[in-house]
C-alpha cells in the first residue's frame, strides 16, 4: 500500500511539482498544528481551533511550500553539484542566510494572522525569535547535509516537511503561544 502512495506521488511530482510541493508543504504545517493543539497543548478534539489550523495550512500553501520550494532552486544554481561539500556549503547557506529571515517572517505572518497589532508582533517577535532560532540550529543543520547530499531537488521540500511536522507543531507552538 505504502509503495503504492509512494509511486502515486512520484508520478504527481513528475507531471505538477510545483503544485504537489505547496500543497505537500499546506498539509504538514496543517498536520503539525494539529498536533501541537492536541499533543502539546493538549486541547481535546472539543476545544480543537479549527481557524487556526485553517491559518496555519494556509501560511504552508502561501508561504513555506513557495519560499522554501523556491529557495531550494536558487540555492541549487548557487551551488552546484551533490558532493560532501556542496552539501555543507548548501547547508551553511540555508542556515544562516535563509532560516534566520524565514523563521522570522513565519513567525511575523502568523502573528499577523493572529491579529497581533504591529507592536504586538513585534514584542512576540523579540520574545520567540532567538529561542526558536536556536531551537532551530539544534535540529536542521543534519537534516539539511543529509537532504542535500541524498535526495533529489524534487523530493527535498517533502522529505523536509515530513521531518518537520515535529518542527511544525513546535512553531505552531511557538506562533500561537499567548
Amino acid at each position: 500500500m505504502m509503495s503504492v502512495l509512494w509511486r502515486s506521488y512520484q508520478a504527481l511530482m513528475i507531471r505538477h511539482p510545483w503544485s504537489v510541493q505547496i500543497i505537500t508543504a499546506g498539509s504538514l504545517v496543517g498536520a503539525g498544528d494539529v498536533i501541537s493543539q492536541q499533543v502539546i497543548e493538549r486541547r481535546g478534539l472539543a476545544n480543537h481551533n479549527v481557524a487556526r489550523t485553517a491559518r496555519m495550512m494556509s501560511i504552508g500553501f502561501f508561504f513555506v511550500g513557495p519560499v522554501i520550494g523556491g529557495w531550494y532552486k536558487v540555492l541549487d544554481r548557487l551551488v552546484t553539484g551533490t558532493t560532501k561539500t556542496a552539501a555543507l556549503q548548501k547547508m551553511l547557506l540555508d542556515q544562516v542566510c535563509f532560516a534566520p529571515c524565514f523563521l522570522a517572517s513565519f513567525l511575523g505572518i502568523s502573528g499577523s494572522l493572529n491579529g497581533l497589532s504591529l507592536e504586538d508582533n513585534i514584542h512576540k517577535l523579540e520574545r520567540d525569535y532567538t529561542d526558536a532560532l536556536i531551537s532551530n540550529y539544534y535540529l536542521w543543520p543534519p537534516v539539511q547535509i543529509a537532504n542535500f547530499y541524498f535526495i533529489p531537488l524534487q523530493h527535498r521540500l517533502a522529505v523536509v516537511q515530513i521531518v518537520a511536522v515535529a518542527w511544525n507543531s513546535y512553531l505552531s507552538w511557538k506562533a500561537n503561544k499567548i
